[in-house]
């Protein structure tokens, strides 16, 4: 036992390692004053134009959504909302909407066409009715800061960059959901510093807030390519990398706020069309990730029943992770004791995958927005 009490305790410590490492890359996205100059504080808008591409299936909570992306500042907007096959007053809402305010347009769609998911049908057709330089892919229940779009263009612009990506923040104050999210992003953490230092083969993209140039995207070949993914955002990212171009990562925190949980155990149900999918839908790698995982909070409690000098240090090591969680949880403005739970949430992620990998087996495929996807579609669809 002894070795394996050792070798589980090291395990932990340099996994610790690793994020205090990465961590030096996740940042936030800087303020405006640190782009604008003086003669330029004043003017509201600039001649920069972003068209932004919002998705949306029965999002009767849209309202809120589309007039803080209308409030955007320092940035000439165009808001391209897709009505993916409503069923409820999502497109009514949006209709009356467009009626106020000239620069929304909004697509209804009513029927999905084979080879393609909802969502990556819409996009695809929101960006092709873009005009602007640059197109911002958001989702329909994120919520922007005034000043977040121009940012992330001069950000763009001052590193020579085609994409910038912004995690979302949460809006509900939960104990257990800022701990969820504090791991979430270590387990991010070497994503966010391979692309900001430009390693080769990095690439990452996160649905709440995908900043594109409009020509990169178009030469990457697009959602065009990506009609059958559900990590559509990431591979968004890959795709982009692939063709050359430069990735930005920053932590969203209150600048890309989000609604889309309200409980640790409503992240289980939420993450169950992704987790598999991240994984290629491979069975064995899902089934060892898990495995691996559990055997290892099996050795923690282990120690803390036999008590011996090791065993003390293979329960105590897991407990290291609150040091990387605690920087970033001061990087987005909270307390560093949001962080004290991000250890003891682990439990929580491997029933995240192992909820979405059998549930996309017994089923044969992914429920998504009310749409059924095989699973041999999506395998063969699928971005590599």
């Amino acid at each position: 036992m002894f070795i394996i009490f050792v070798v589980t305790a090291a395990l932990f410590v340099l996994g610790t390692l690793a994020c205090l490492w990465h961590s030096r890359w996740m940042r936030r996205l800087p303020a405006l004053s640190e782009f604008t100059h003086p003669d330029e504080a004043s003017s509201s808008r600039s001649n920069i134009r972003c068209s932004i591409v919002v998705a949306a299936r029965n999002e009767e909570s849209v309202e809120h959504t589309v007039r803080r992306l209308l409030a955007q500042t320092h940035i000439e907007v165009e808001l391209i909302v897709v009505d993916d096959r409503s069923s409820d007053r999502t497109g009514e809402i949006l209709g009356q909407l467009a009626k106020e305010d000239a620069r929304l347009t909004v697509i209804h769609i009513t029927a999905l066409p084979d080879g393609w998911l909802g969502k990556c049908h819409a996009c695809h057709l929101g960006a092709n009715a873009a005009t602007g330089e640059w197109i911002l892919f958001t989702d329909a229940d994120c919520w922007l800061k005034p000043d977040v779009i121009i940012r992330a263009v001069r950000l763009a612009e001052s590193e020579r960059a085609d994409h910038v990506t912004l995690t979302s923040g949460i809006a509900v104050p939960d104990p257990g959901l800022r701990a969820c999210h504090l791991m979430f992003l270590l387990s991010i953490a070497n994503w966010f510093s391979g692309v900001n230092r430009d390693r080769p083969k990095s690439h990452l993209g996160i649905g709440a807030f995908n900043l594109v140039r409009a020509n990169a995207y178009r030469e990457c070949g697009g959602y065009e390519a990506l009609r059958l993914t559900v990590l559509d955002d990431v591979k968004l990212g890959l795709l982009l990398r692939r063709a050359g171009k430069r990735t930005r990562a920053f932590l969203g925190a209150d600048d890309v706020e989000a609604h889309w949980g309200e409980s640790v155990a409503s992240i289980i149900k939420i993450m169950e069309k992704n987790y598999f999918a991240a994984l290629g839908f491979s069975l064995p790698l899902a089934l060892g990730i898990s495995g691996f995982l559990t055997l290892l909070l099996c050795i923690v409690a282990l120690g803390i029943i036999c008590w011996t000098p090791t065993g003390i240090a293979a329960a105590l090591s897991p407990l290291c992770l609150i040091a990387p969680a605690a920087i970033l949880a001061q990087r987005i403005g909270w307390s560093w004791r949001a962080a004290l739970g991000a250890p003891f949430v682990i439990p929580v992620f491997i029933c995240a995958l192992l909820n979405s990998t059998f549930a996309t087996l017994r089923r044969g495929g992914i429920r998504w927005r009310e749409t059924f996807y095989s699973l041999d579609t999506l395998r063969t669809g699928r971005v590599r």
